[in-house]
């Protein structure tokens, strides 16, 4: 497959040198439609003649995955293997590279052809799955409920609550600051005094379980000073000292994963706090490539440092087949596992998610989870009244989730739905319990091939005019599946061609839309008949 790609592939353009970054423009065939580059984009994709948009890799990551990389309707994709900066205004994509070359690259027709030769030339899949159990239940993370007062005593009521309430087991993350502060891997006693009695608990209930960590250290701390004399800590763009860098929990040195002592080091850490604890994983945050700027720090391999410790972060994680990353710098076709950013709890937020989804799958990442069921923004969960508080977003977020790769809660729907919503929640969370094998088998095809498991309907069916079609989408190459994304209880479908049944029984004949209604206990997903 590979080599008969190869041999379609026709070079267009390769300009811009490591020596003088020379402007690369691509001017925009008639009707043609472009997706990439940045995964929170999604929403405004596919990128056509009237879209303006100007983005830079090196400085913006939107909160999410960002892969040099844009692939078309008719066939062609953009690459380049460093750092882009974007300009698309006037049916023109305008691109600076950082270093290196651009190409753009004809391989093909269709959008499946050009992402399929993008992957094979750039990012070809690994043939390494992430476990099973991603794909198969559901996952918990303690985020929205605990925020950063994570504790022993309120992690393990969390867990009883999943199970007392007839929720799958699965994984289970205690998110950030369960550690004394940033650099220490200790539990902090006064919260936690028995960790290992805590995750031994947890195993027995039936979870795999996954730490938070971070790449910062918290200044003058007794680790900050230990990694400054080891020299493990990224430095001040002269090389005198340890950079002070700014990311949301404050101010903070870092580790230098450039250095190949410094990356050992912390990766025998995590394998320690599995001996000790038996933690079966990781969730790596805070690897946004902005808060590296070369302008400001001095790398131990000298090289500029803008997206590289995003990378070396991802390659950290790598190491651990429990892993789940939210920022990440290309990496496509390994078996990381990626989280949407966080979403706002709000209908723009729930719309974000399936072409965003899309988006990952197009960046080389299949194996992603669209953000926690509701969003990711604790604020908006604090102090709920529950007469003034719109159920109805949680339930379409969570039946979103069940017919996608992996599905996530943070908030704990028995908090704050009503016994009759709670019940259409734990439907679905059975759901994707039922589909797990269905999707476990596409997260197989995808180690393989590199195919996305989420897909676009133009990636599917080309020439069927569903070029801007973003709120309906494949999972594999079965399910269609069009969820309500707003707080109406109908919606339209436009379906491909042939004859279509949906989950209900109800048949269809393709090439047609049609509107249907979808109280708030559906979700329609329809399968060739």
């Amino acid at each position: 497959m590979r080599n008969i790609l190869s041999a379609l592939v026709i070079m267009l353009t390769v300009i811009a040198s490591a020596a003088a970054q020379e402007r690369t423009e691509v001017v925009m065939l008639e009707n043609e439609k472009w997706w990439g580059s940045v995964t929170d984009l999604g929403k405004f994709m596919p990128f056509d003649s009237e879209s303006q948009f100007r983005f830079n890799h090196q400085t913006q990551n939107f909160n999410n995955q960002t892969t040099p990389l844009l692939v078309s309707n008719m066939g062609r994709y953009i690459w380049s293997d460093s750092p882009l900066k974007v300009e698309i205004r006037d049916g023109k994509i305008t691109i600076d590279a950082a270093r290196g070359t651009v190409e753009c690259v004809e391989a093909g027709s269709t959008l499946r052809e050009a992402f399929m030769a993008a992957s094979a030339a750039h990012f070809p899949a690994s043939g390494t799955v992430p476990p099973d159990l991603f794909f198969s239940v559901p996952q918990y993370n303690t985020w929205i409920e605990l925020i950063y007062n994570q504790n022993q005593e309120d992690i393990l009521k969390y867990a009883h609550s999943i199970v007392d309430n007839g929720f799958p087991t699965g994984i289970l993350m205690i998110d950030d600051n369960w550690q004394k502060y940033y650099g220490n891997f200790e539990f902090r006693p006064d919260r936690f005094p028995d960790p290992k009695g805590m995750i031994d608990e947890l195993h027995a209930l039936g979870f795999k379980v996954m730490l938070w960590v971070c790449p910062f250290v918290s200044p003058d701390s007794q680790e900050f000073r230990w990694l400054r004399e080891k020299g493990y800590l990224v430095k001040t763009a002269d090389g005198s000292r340890p950079a002070i860098l700014d990311w949301w929990n404050g101010l903070s040195a870092c580790y230098d994963l450039s250095n190949p002592e410094a990356f050992e080091y912390y990766r025998s850490i995590l394998v320690k706090m599995q001996e000790e604890f038996g933690v079966d994983g990781f969730k790596f945050d805070a690897g946004d490539p902005e808060r590296y700027q070369a302008k400001d720090i001095m790398p131990y391999d000298g090289k500029s440092f803008d997206t590289e410790q995003t990378e070396l972060w991802a390659k950290l994680g790598l190491l651990f087949p429990y892993n789940e990353f939210r920022a990440c710098w290309k990496m496509g076709g390994e078996a990381l596992v990626q989280r949407l950013g966080d979403k706002e709890y709000s209908w723009d937020g729930v719309v974000r998610l399936v072409p965003s989804m899309i988006a990952a799958g197009l960046l080389g990442h299949p194996y992603t989870c669209p953000d926690m069921i509701g969003g990711g923004q604790f604020g908006s969960f604090l102090n709920i009244d529950q007469d003034k508080f719109d159920q109805s977003l949680i339930v379409r977020s969570c039946q979103i989730h069940s017919m996608m790769p992996m599905m996530q809660f943070s908030v704990a729907p028995w908090r704050i739905l009503s016994p009759e919503n709670l019940e259409i929640c734990k439907t679905y969370a059975m759901l994707h319990k039922e589909m797990g094998d269905y999707i476990l088998e596409q997260a197989r095809h995808s180690a393989q091939t590199g195919e996305p498991i989420v897909r676009a309907m133009d990636y599917m069916f080309p020439g069927e005019g569903f070029e801007e079609c973003n709120d309906q989408y494949m999972l594999g190459d079965k399910y269609l599946v069009a969820p309500v994304t707003d707080s109406g209880v109908s919606r339209s479908v436009k379906l491909p061609k042939g004859k279509w049944v949906d989950e209900n029984g109800k048949k269809y004949k393709g090439g047609k839309t049609y509107v249907i209604d979808v109280p708030l206990s559906r979700l329609p997903r329809f399968t060739r008949e």
